[in-house]
């Protein structure tokens, strides 16, 4: 299917689309993928899943959302199973003018969908606290996004590629997060390693000259035996480092940022 659309039917669709439409493809700016079940929870409480699922369908047929074939959670997941991305128009409306091309999003495996998923469950979370009033979202981008770029030891350019960047506004303080999912594939020197870059990013200065801070790097981890060989990475750091890091349970992600980065 060609990725061309028209001016024209850009036009007719900014003024079709509702608050709630808008949203949404904010949101998958921000993170990218996302399930029917997530969007649902973010922006359709107020209406039946029957209602939910067809607007969903509309904004596929339109070409601003696009289903993966893939679906999460097996037959039994049926509808709110299904992930949607930014198809062609989508990503038209959110560059508005900056004039790059627009792609067909792909086909994806498991592990990476099972890792873009989770960091939009962590997004989703954060919404539904800012909306209980813990917390204020002031920023949230996933990679690439999130990725910073800077000159490493003997000049060389380096790009740090976190999977998130947030900040945050709890109780009066902005706090500025980098995040990794783990998903307990990667062994230890390729944990360390990662480790590594942050350090070099960090000592550069490039993020505090641009923020006045450096973020918390928050790994988040399936099970407390994940937590523990993260630990050891950390405790392997450099004794000046190993304040940058620290590890939470990806179900207590939201929790742990509540605390404040400091």
């Amino acid at each position: 299917m060609t990725t061309s659309i028209t001016s024209k039917q850009l036009l007719r669709l900014r003024f079709d689309l509702t608050d709630r439409d808008w949203q949404i493809i904010s949101t998958l700016a921000r993170v990218r993928l996302a399930t029917s079940a997530q969007l649902e929870v973010l922006y359709f409480s107020d209406v039946t899943r029957r209602r939910a699922q067809q607007r969903l369908a509309v904004l596929t047929a339109r070409r601003v959302l696009s289903r993966l074939p893939r679906v999460i959670g097996g037959a039994r997941a049926g509808s709110r199973g299904h992930v949607y991305a930014l198809d062609v128009a989508g990503q038209r409306l959110v560059d508005l003018g900056r004039g790059r091309r627009p792609e067909r999003p792909k086909s994806v495996g498991v592990p990476f969908l099972a890792h873009a998923l989770t960091i939009s469950e962590i997004f989703v979370q954060l919404i539904l606290a800012e909306r209980a009033g813990h917390l204020r979202v002031n920023r949230f981008v996933a990679e690439p996004w999130a990725w910073r770029s800077f000159h490493g030891a003997g000049g060389a350019r380096v790009t740090l590629k976190p999977d998130a960047f947030a900040v945050l506004a709890v109780d009066g303080f902005e706090d500025h997060w980098f995040l990794e999912v783990d998903l307990g594939t990667e062994d230890s020197t390729t944990l360390a390693r990662k480790m590594s870059v942050y350090r070099g990013y960090w000592q550069s200065g490039t993020e505090q000259a641009r923020h006045d801070v450096f973020p918390k790097v928050l790994w988040l981890v399936r099970d407390a035996a994940r937590a523990e060989v993260m630990a050891r990475v950390i405790a392997r750091q450099p004794t000046d480092a190993r304040s940058l890091f620290v590890v939470a349970l990806q179900e207590a992600a939201v929790a742990r940022m509540r605390q404040g980065a400091e």
